[in-house]
């Protein structure tokens, strides 16, 4: 799967769970689309290096969105809830994962039962 080209900033803080502001190596403070609902907790630690990438949606109130969280140790964490998705869909076209590969139709999050 390839992300789209992503920048890197601080994570200055997280706020109304879908937005965060981050600073720009060249100092610049911006705001960010948090796409991740969730406590993040462990993920959104202020200092923290944060990746994102830019829409040309002159649409989107915010252009950029949070993608990965760069830890202390330097693990990278996905914050991007979308591309858990992506990634499966990905791998069933690609017959990546054997034990499915016979399938072949490919649905997203079928309600059941």
């Amino acid at each position: 799967m390839q992300l789209p080209p992503l920048q890197q900033g601080k994570l200055i803080q997280r706020y109304k769970r879908f937005l965060a502001d981050i600073q720009l190596p060249n100092g610049e403070q911006i705001t960010i689309h948090c796409p991740n609902t969730g406590a993040m907790t462990g993920c959104a630690i202020v200092g923290d290096t944060v990746w994102f990438s830019t829409s040309d949606n002159p649409k989107r109130k915010y252009a950029h969105t949070w993608e990965l969280t760069e830890t202390q140790t330097g693990d990278l964490i996905c914050v991007n809830t979308q591309r858990a998705n992506q990634l499966v869909q990905e791998a069933l076209q690609n017959n990546w994962i054997a034990e499915l590969s016979e399938y072949q139709q490919i649905q997203a999050e079928v309600k059941y039962g």
